[in-house]
């Protein structure tokens, strides 16, 4: 036996309860602890770490998590129910990740929906999570609350939530903007297609594709040429109106008493779109002679396919998971893929929740003798006789 010295979460072997003698090392014993003995009257113990077990768990919870193991397979049964049983209380912890203070240079922000009803804001640099902000939509209050937890980066790589760009303005107004450009070509694919029938629709998703291409000043320039000549082109067509007066059947998406609407109001919703984020200067931020040594990226691609489409895979392989969980497997991924995971942080920095109301230290009393009761008595004439009924 020995007595240990706590230190936080830490247990240390001291002295011997016996002699007081240091304990030292004897090997390990069937199971792989480490075996420690008195040199002096040779009695015997364990090393006991309920910490490192905690942490081992942990682990192994993590890994099940974030990998693609069944927990029959991690549990070597048939059902894995010891080894649900052995991680339940790991669903308790809450990894944050932590503000470190530290100026980016670029971040790029997103949002990632789940199906439950549930967001999560994600920013990101270099392929590591900086900040996450739970919300149940991509509003102004969300973003916001994601933004003042990070000073002001450099560049910042977006889509064109209104609620994301509301939130820049206030808490990051120094900070550059460039649109992702995939996302701009969906945009404008959503009005006018791909397979567009006129020759309008066509040169104006033929513009769009050409965004990614956009590499260097020269390119960029290229590519505004190409916009002034369609726009010198059709523009009159965006302008078109169509009156109600006309006798022309009204289109499903007109208001009710609306007496005039564009003729081609897809392609002039497809057309603005571009055209805002130019006035915003938001298109081309990346070729800006002070940004070019950032070597920032114009598509959001690394947060959507490093983050979201990893997140979606890890819940579609654990699918059945209640919300809570979901919502907490999500938490540990985005923790384990920030700047500096440490599991063992989380671990000690979390309180163990309540079992309940503590259990009564003694019982009820015992009443004494029952007044009213089912037993026989024989004081009142009640108890087992034998033979037949009325016989002796």
């Amino acid at each position: 036996m020995s007595v240990t010295i706590s230190c936080g979460k830490q247990h240390f072997p001291s002295l011997c309860v016996i002699c007081k003698t240091k304990l030292v090392k004897n090997g390990r014993n069937a199971a792989g602890n480490q075996r420690w003995k008195c040199p002096t009257c040779g009695a015997s113990s364990l090393r006991k770490r309920p910490d490192r077990s905690q942490l081992f768990t942990l682990r192994t919870f993590i890994d099940w998590l974030l990998g693609k193991h069944e927990q029959a397979v991690l549990d070597g049964t048939q059902t894995g129910r010891s080894f649900r049983r052995h991680i339940a209380w790991c669903w308790e912890l809450r990894p944050r990740i932590p503000a470190t203070g530290v100026i980016y240079d670029v971040i790029q922000i997103d949002g990632f929906n789940l199906r439950t009803g549930w967001c999560v804001l994600v920013a990101t640099h270099r392929g590591a999570v900086v900040a996450a902000q739970w919300c149940s939509r991509e509003g102004y209050a969300a973003w916001s609350a994601l933004m003042k937890r990070l000073p002001p980066p450099h560049l910042v790589v977006c889509d064109g939530g209104p609620g994301m760009h509301a939130a820049l303005r206030e808490h990051w107004p120094e900070t550059r903007v460039q649109r992702c450009l995939v996302h701009l070509q969906r945009n404008v694919r959503k009005y006018v297609t791909t397979r567009s029938k006129t020759a309008a629709g066509k040169g104006l998703w033929g513009l769009a594709k050409k965004l990614t291409s956009v590499k260097t000043v020269d390119t960029a320039e290229a590519w505004t040429r190409l916009l002034l000549a369609w726009e010198s082109e059709h523009l009159h067509l965006t302008k078109a109106r169509t009156y109600r007066k006309d006798g022309i059947e009204v289109p499903s998406w007109a208001k009710p008493g609306q007496q005039w609407w564009y003729t081609h109001q897809r392609l002039r919703s497809g057309h603005q779109v571009l055209r805002r984020v130019i006035q915003k200067g938001h298109l081309f931020t990346f070729l800006d002679p002070d940004l070019q040594h950032l070597r920032a990226p114009v598509t959001t691609n690394e947060i959507e396919g490093g983050t979201n489409s990893q997140m979606r895979a890890m819940l579609r392989h654990h699918r059945g998971m209640p919300e809570e969980h979901q919502r907490r497997a999500i938490e540990w991924w985005l923790y384990m893929h920030s700047e500096v995971p440490d599991p063992a942080k989380v671990l000690s920095e979390h309180e163990p929740q309540s079992s309940g109301l503590p259990r009564p230290e003694h019982t009820t009393p015992d009443p004494g003798t029952a007044l009213y009761d089912t037993g026989l008595d024989q004081g009142e004439g009640l108890w087992l006789r034998r033979g037949w009924a009325g016989r002796g």
